[in-house]
Formats: C-alpha cells, structure tokens, sequence
C-alpha cells in the first residue's frame, strides 16, 4: 500500500498564548486500484509550555500519545480536543464508507469528519504527573488488577481453615480462656461418672466448637460415647478429632485403635496404633496396646518387639514391665516374672496393678503369705481402688477366713458403693455360707446397679438353678444373653444354661447351648469336656471320644491363647471360686531367654541389677505355705487412718445403703448436689 502525505495552508505563526491548527491530506492507494482513499484531518499546533501535545499517526486504527515531562493541563482549548468523543466509522462490505450515529445524538456527519474520525481516536492519557483525575483512572486500573489477585486468594482460602470466616470473626469477638477449658471437661468428667452421660456430651461439644484443636474434648467424648454402646459417633469424633489436630494428636489415634479393636477390625486397628506411634514415639499407651492387641492374635514375637521399642522411646515403664512379666510367668519362668515385677514396682510403688499382678502369681504358686504381703502394699498404694479389696476379699474367703474376707468386701462396697462386682462377689459369699435370701438382696441391688454387667445375671441364675428354681434360672440366663450374645460371658452363660438343661433332661437343648458356646469361644476346655461327659453318660462313648478329638485338633491350630495378657479388668472373674483359674498357665512355648538377654530388655545392666531369688517377696525366713500366718498389717487402723472409715459401721451403711435403694446411690466424692442442676460454666470469660 502507498501512503502520501501532502500538507495544506496553515494559519499564521503562533503566539505565546494561542496555537495555530494546520491541515494535512493522506492519500492512500489500497491493494484494489479502483479505490482510492483520502483522508483529511487537523493537526494543533501547541507551544512549549502548553498542556499537551497529540500526535494521531497510523491509519490502522492504533492510537498512540506523546506527552511531555513538563506538561500541565491547564489549557482549556487541549482540553476540548482531548475530551472530544471519537465517532467510529466501519467502511461497507462494497468499499463504501458509512456513519455511525455520534453519541450525542446528531446522525449526520461530513464525509471529512467521518474519514477524519475513522482512524483518530483520542483518548486520555494514563498516567499523568501531578493529576487527580489521571490518579482516579490509575487507581481503577489497580483496583482490577486487585480484583482479580483478590479472587484468587479467596477461592485458595476456602480449602484452608485458617482463612475460615466464622472461625476468625469467633475468635476477634471473644477470647477463650484455658481454665475454662479445664473446668469444663472436670465438670464432663464427673457428669460421666454419675452417669449423666447427656449432660456430659453436650458440655464436650461446647468444648470442641470453642476449642477445636485441642484433642481432649475429642477422647473424652468418644470415650462416653463408647460407654454407651454409640461406636459409630465415637468413630466420627476420633476422625474429626484426628483432622482438627492435623494428625498430629497421640490420643486420639490410640482411643480410635482402641474403640476398632473392641468391635473386631483388627487390621484397622493397627493401622491406628502405627498412625499413634508416628505422631509421637514416646506415646507409651500406643505401643502397649498394639502389643497387647498382638498378644490376642497370637503374634508373641511381635508383641515383644513392641513391648522393647516401647521401653527405648519412653523409659522404664511399670505397664510395659508388667505384660512381660506374664509373658515370662506364661512361659512358666517365674523367677524372670519376679524379676520384671520387681522392676515394674521399682518404677512406680504406687501401682497398684504391678502389685496386685505380682500377688497372683505367688498365690497361683501357693505361697500364700508373700501374697498376702502383696496385697497389703496394693492397698498401700491405692487405698480406694477396688480392684484390690476384691481380690484380697476372694483370697481370704478361699483360704477359709471368711469373716476378713466379708470384712475386705464390705471395705471395698462402702468405698465404691456403684460396683456391681464387689456386691456379687459378697452376694456369692453369703449364699455359700449364709441364707440365700440374704443372697438375692444383694443380686437385686448389683443388678441393678449396673444393669448391663453380664456376670451378675449368670451368677444369679446360677444360685437359682442350685435352688431348684429352674424358671427363674433360665430367665436370668435370657437377660445375660440379651445384653450381649457374643461376649466371652455370653460363652459362660450357654455352657451354665446347657449344663442346666442337661441335669433337667433336655438333652437336645443342652446340645443347641454346648455348641452356640463354643461358637463363641472354641478354646474353652470345660465346655468341650462338659459335652463330652454328657454324651458318655447317654451311651454314646464314640461321639464323646470324636469330641475330644476335635478339642485337641483345634487346639493345636492356636500358637496361643493370651487372653491372661488383656490386664487386670479382664482377667477377674467375680465368681468366689474364680482366683483358681486366673493363671491357669500352659507350657513353656516359647524359648527361655538368657538373664542377660532379659535384663537387656528390662533396661538394666550387671551393675544394678537384682538378684532374681531376692526379688519375690518370700525368704527362707518365711513359712510361704503358712496361710494363717499373719503380717503383722492392721487392716481396721489402716482404713481408719488413711480413709476415716470404721469398720464396726460397715454393716450399718450397708444396711443404710439398702434401705436406700433403688435410687442411685451418690459417692461421698460428689461435687453436686443430685437435686440441683449443674451449673451452666462460663466459657467465654
């Protein structure tokens, strides 16, 4: 395309003051030679120091301004030629050029100011020095940029919980305080323990939606909601616990293992406890429990490889020494159990589970005065627990010291007046050796105590039956059986039932309940010698022997039966006769490990350590198999001096304690009163 310029009259020279326009022509010729386009158009003519100077070049429809560094706009006659509105003309398909209306209204147009105004377009500078209008327009541009790096960083904030709006604008109009944190979740706790459970949760709830990153508001609630059976929601708190504390939370982790492994998910469960040991190796409850869980499988080297890495990341520990102890006692190497009883005890005197286990093994080895000393420093250690006075109790009782025995229970029933065992275990004690009405008081008010503890209702049922009470028995069975069909008590209660069944002639219904029991539990020795017996006594002396065979051959397809190694809530059966089966211990499966291997493990070297002889509690200075022999520990002042209780009142306050059934009863710890409601805590001071 060629491009003439041609230029026409002009006005006279400018002055100072005002600036003269001069006229140019383009010619231009296209790539069609029938075409020939003429563009006219008026150039100003600006001094120096005027506002602006505009120059308008190329006819392609760019637009370009050249301003000088010195300008101003303070000329009004610029200032119309810059604020003037372009009128866009778009040339016709056929080559000729047509007009747009003007913005103001005025249709009609010159062909000059048309082709003039097809290609100059004048706008506002940009940026201008010393300008606010130039200002007004630079900061619109801004602000779109803005705009749209503000979109993006909203659209980011979303995934991110830090940027959350309510969360942010919570925290700027109140600020929480620790304590109250604190005094909430004791106040949840003692609500849980007067089995207030909804009070509990909603208090907890508050807890978390006003302090979502700390991690105990979500272990207690997941642990009140598994008391009630609610193992679905547990799971979701522990999930959203986990989440809010970025995985970074132990406890949490270990109570969600814990909660998998009670409904069966084994495999799941592991993954939890290895989740809970990479959050923090020093969690000492997640190894020991993944240890443990490892132990009911039957995984005996891995849970000892567990139990070490325990004691290397987190120390001496008296729960860690204590399994393996029973390891060691399992395995029939007592002197070894004695020794990591020892170092358990060593690490903490006032546990009272490490005495409490070591007290069992002596007594299962018949030396029953250093079991008595035992007990002594259980109760030394906790004074309250009643895991303690419960075992003493049965020991005594089955050594023949009835009335300590009843006076070791009734300790223990006024220093927990809401445990179910302690009453069972007394109501057992006075059916044998007392009346059976005396008896069925106390079943009553265990029962209904703690209406869902199976070993109440079977033992009931069991004294019934021995009463001849045959209806009543199997309703007792029936209630056992509705808390829950697939418990290791369910299994207890189906062999009681069958056995009953089978002494009333109902051969075929025994049969049904032998073989629902051992569905549940097909390690259990007395129901398959039980079902054998019955069909020897029948005639049936083959089928009796295939029973046998079958027992055997499933037991050697279990490497081990650690159901011992749960601890001690597990292991305690409330019956009086049951301390004869707490450690009905197998042979030796496993290797004997060297001293120094185990002390090794203990985390002991030569120079500290101690003689395994010296570490049980007998000597050749004490008759072992003297059980009458007593202490020397003065049970009446002790109780009197570290719990004010006097035991010539103890029948007293049973009695007050009967007479005060069936409301609930109210431990001495109470912080409430049972008639007032409790008070609203103020959690936003």
């Amino acid at each position: 395309m060629n491009t003439f310029l041609l230029s026409s009259s002009s006005s006279s020279p400018s002055s100072s003051s005002t600036s003269s326009p001069s006229n140019f022509t383009i010619i231009t010729h296209s790539q069609n030679p029938n075409h020939l386009f003429k563009f006219t158009f008026k150039l100003p003519v600006l001094p120096l120091h005027s506002t602006t100077t505009t120059t308008t070049t190329s006819p392609s429809y760019h637009h370009s301004t050249v301003t000088p560094l010195c300008s101003s706009l303070r000329d009004s006659s610029s200032a119309t030629v810059l604020e003037k509105k372009p009128v866009f003309i778009r040339p016709a398909p056929d080559g000729v050029v047509s007009s747009k209306e003007r913005p103001d209204g005025n249709g009609a147009v010159s062909a000059e100011e048309s082709n003039l105004d097809a290609v100059l377009v004048v706008r506002r500078p940009v940026k201008e020095v010393g300008d606010e209008g130039g200002r007004e327009e630079e900061d619109d541009g801004d602000e779109a940029k803005e705009s749209a790096i503000d979109a993006g960083l909203t659209k980011m904030a979303k995934k991110m919980p830090m940027f959350e709006p309510e969360r942010v604008e919570s925290e700027s109009k109140e600020r929480m305080l620790g304590v109250n944190l604190d005094l909430a979740l004791y106040r949840a706790k003692v609500l849980a323990r007067n089995f207030r459970y909804e009070e509990a949760e909603t208090m907890l709830r508050k807890c978390i939606q006003n302090w979502p990153e700390d991690g105990r508001p979500y272990v207690a609630l997941g642990k009140i909601l598994s008391k009630q059976s609610k193992t679905g929601q547990a799971r979701e708190v522990y999930e959203k616990g986990c989440q809010a504390t970025q995985g970074e939370n132990a406890y949490i982790w270990q109570c969600w293992a814990v909660l998998e492994k009670k409904m069966g998910n084994i495999r799941r469960a592991r993954e939890l406890f290895d989740a809970a040991t990479v959050a923090d190796k020093r969690h000492v409850a997640a190894w020991h429990g993944w240890a443990v869980l490892e132990l009911k499988q039957g995984n005996i080297k891995k849970a000892r490889n567990l139990l070490a890495k325990g004691l290397k990341h987190c120390g001496r520990n008296e729960y860690i020494y204590q399994t393996l102890a029973l390891l060691e006692a399992r395995a029939n190497r007592y002197q070894q159990a004695r020794y990591l009883f020892k170092q358990a005890t060593k690490c903490n005197p006032k546990s009272c589970a490490s005495w409490l286990a070591w007290a069992q093994l002596e007594m299962q080895q018949e030396n029953n005065r250093a079991a008595r000393q035992l007990f002594e420093k259980a109760v030394d250690a906790s004074p309250k627990n009643r895991f303690a006075w419960h075992v003493w109790g049965i020991f005594e009782a089955n050594l023949g010291n009835i009335d300590k025995g009843r006076k070791l229970l009734k300790i223990g029933h006024a220093l927990n007046p809401r445990d179910a065992v302690l009453l069972q275990s007394l109501a057992l004690l006075e059916y044998k050796h007392s009346t059976a009405n005396l008896a069925r008081v106390l079943f009553r008010r265990a029962s209904e105590l703690d209406p869902k503890h199976q070993p109440v209702w079977i033992a009931w049922g069991w004294m019934e039956w021995k009463e001849g009470n045959l209806n009543t028995a199997r309703e007792l069975y029936q209630k056992a059986l509705s808390i829950d069909s697939n418990s290791e008590s369910a299994a207890r209660c189906l062999q009681a039932w069958g056995v009953l069944e089978q002494r009333a002639g109902n051969m075929s219904a025994a049969r049904r309940l032998f073989r629902s029991s051992l569905n549940i539990n097909s390690q259990s020795f007395v129901t398959w010698m039980t079902w054998a017996s019955m069909e020897e006594d029948q005639g049936n002396s083959v089928r009796a022997e295939e029973i046998r065979d079958l027992y055997f051959q499933q037991r050697t397809e279990v490497v081990d039966d650690a159901s011992w190694v749960m601890g001690f809530l597990d292991i305690i059966d409330p019956a009086i006769d049951s301390l004869k089966r707490l450690l009905k211990l197998d042979q030796n499966l496993y290797s004997t490990p060297s001293l120094d291997s185990l002390r090794k493990i203990a985390g002991t070297t030569a120079n500290n350590s101690i003689d395994l002889e010296s570490s049980s509690p007998s000597s050749s200075s004490i008759d072992s198999n003297d059980a009458n022999t007593e202490s020397g520990f003065d049970v009446d002042a002790f109780v009197m001096e570290r719990l004010s209780l006097d035991t010539s009142r103890l029948e007293a306050q049973l009695e007050t304690t009967r007479n005060s059934f069936p409301k609930k009863s109210i431990s001495p710890r109470r912080i409430w009163r049972s008639n007032n409601k409790l008070p609203k805590s103020n959690l936003t001071r």
